[in-house]
């Protein structure tokens, strides 16, 4: 009887029966070049960017976005509702975790590195440099981002930080 099962099973698979699409059903490809990338700002940012390559991070569903740090930019401590993939793409980022902001005690990781963000993990991270930093997140929405200390500003603009 098994034989015969697996027989059955192998002869649906074979001719592409079982969980196959027709070729005019599948979705289509999308490809995104650098430069056809929708950047745009984030609210109340010194001049933080972000565009959205697939998905949206507001619905339901997996999503890949990017974020542009421009120099010595960084966001201050805040957490995330769901798991975060964090791939650098440019430049060298500076990532801290905990709710104490130490720009000093960041750990740098450079172009190509990965860093996971865990539903709940406090982190704060960016650009502790004159380079920009562009990383590309991926995760499954919705996703909301709590700020740990909603009455500090949510950028820091470490150049300007340091000249007062």
């Amino acid at each position: 009887m098994n034989r015969i099962i697996a027989f059955a099973f192998g002869a649906v698979f074979a001719i592409g029966g079982a969980g196959a699409v027709a070729a005019d059903e599948l979705p289509d490809f999308i490809r995104v070049t650098p430069e056809t990338i929708h950047w745009m700002p984030l609210p109340h940012s010194p001049g933080v960017m972000a565009a959205i390559l697939a998905g949206n991070p507001s619905t339901p569903g997996p999503y890949v976005i990017r974020v542009k740090f421009p120099p010595h930019v960084m966001d201050r401590p805040h957490f995330h509702s769901s798991d975060r993939y964090v791939t650098v793409l440019k430049g060298t980022w500076y990532a801290g975790t905990g709710k104490r902001f130490d720009p000093s005690s960041a750990v740098l990781t450079s172009t190509g590195s990965y860093m996971f963000h865990p539903a709940g993990g406090v982190h704060w991270d960016g650009s502790n440099s004159s380079e920009e930093v562009i990383v590309q997140i991926t995760g499954v929405g919705p996703v909301t981002t709590t700020q740990v200390d909603p009455s500090a500003a949510e950028w820091v603009n470490l150049s300007n930080a340091a000249s007062r």
